[in-house]
């Protein structure tokens, strides 16, 4: 099965991965923003202090700061 994060497809993993990962982080690509445009949002603030995330090379600061680079209303804090 493919993975699924909170609603992120592993096709909009991809996609952000490089937006995501230090020590050079890119913006996030058009593909990337429509993936997180659809994501749980509430869900992904729950790693935000998981290993999960850096065990997959994923910079959870990084991880959370994408809602705003792509110009998406976070609805909670986190």
């Amino acid at each position: 099965k493919a993975m699924d994060l909170c609603n992120v497809t592993e096709d909009g993993l991809t996609a952000c991965k490089p937006s995501v990962v230090q020590p050079n982080p890119v913006e996030p690509s058009p593909e990337c923003c429509d993936a997180v445009s659809g994501a749980d949002l509430k869900c992904l603030c729950s790693y935000k202090n998981s290993f999960m995330l850096p065990s997959l090379g994923i910079d959870p600061d990084l991880a959370l700061a994408l809602p705003a680079k792509c110009n998406i209303p976070n609805p909670t804090e986190c």
